[in-house]
């Protein structure tokens, strides 16, 4: 093979989109609406008792 055959068969690669990449950006958002909401039950429990005692860990949504 030449080094011109290289070249062509370069030209044929097809790149793919790496999905990984996209569905980690989800998951991560996912995570961070979770911590959000646990944040946001914390707020109201504490809002309608003032004595609650609470561990983040503990709570599961």
């Amino acid at each position: 093979m030449d080094r011109l055959d290289y070249g062509c068969a370069l030209d044929e690669v097809v790149e793919r989109p790496d999905r990984s990449r996209g569905s980690n950006k989800k998951r991560k958002w996912r995570e961070i609406e979770a911590l959000k909401d646990k944040h946001r039950l914390i707020k109201e429990l504490q809002e309608i008792d003032n004595n609650f005692n609470y561990d983040i860990d503990a709570i599961q949504l």
